[in-house]
């Protein structure tokens, strides 16, 4: 008895081998038709070839189709930017609105005053203010009254200053 267990288990080990090596591709199959998109890549059409069971050739050709490209306006919502709110005095400069693009920030105020003459020279109405509870000196480089605008103002100026953000001041 234990013989005839043994001899069926391993002619159903064969079975289950001998069935899915049956089943499986050849190489030179996947082979035909790689070399038959590649030869046909420049043309525009994608020709695959496949032999079935009965030696028939099977061709099958996709089209490329165009298809237009139509515009999309992305809108920045401007809500979802971060602002941080900061206790702060303006030490130098005219004054600040409801938002502010900062460019730099320093413990030293000589470094926030150097900062802030490259920006005067270059043109903007560069301001620094003195942050008592973070004791850093901010730098302001553009302030508005709408978080939009100072966020538009915020993006271009990442081009020069990445690490640019937005302050809403609560001024002293």
């Amino acid at each position: 008895m234990k013989i005839m267990k043994k001899y069926m288990l391993v002619c159903a080990g064969m079975a289950m081998a001998l069935a899915f090596t049956s089943c499986k591709s050849s190489e030179s199959a996947y082979r035909k038709m790689y070399d038959a998109a590649k030869n046909n890549q420049d043309t525009g059409l994608s020709t695959l070839t496949n032999n079935n069971n009965q030696g028939e050739e099977t061709v099958v050709v996709a089209p490329v189709t165009e298809r237009p490209i139509t515009e999309t306006t992305v809108t920045d919502n401007y809500d979802n930017v971060s602002v941080r709110q900061e206790s702060v005095r303006v030490v130098n400069g005219s004054g600040l609105k409801n938002f502010s693009v900062v460019v730099g920030s320093f413990s030293v105020d000589a470094n926030a005053y150097g900062l802030q003459q490259k920006l005067k020279n270059a043109g903007y109405d560069a301001q620094v203010a003195y942050s008592e509870a973070r004791r850093m000196y901010r730098v302001v480089v553009a302030t508005f009254d709408s978080k939009a605008d100072a966020a538009r103002s915020r993006n271009e100026f990442r081009s020069q200053y990445p690490d640019a953000w937005l302050l809403s001041p609560e001024i002293k």
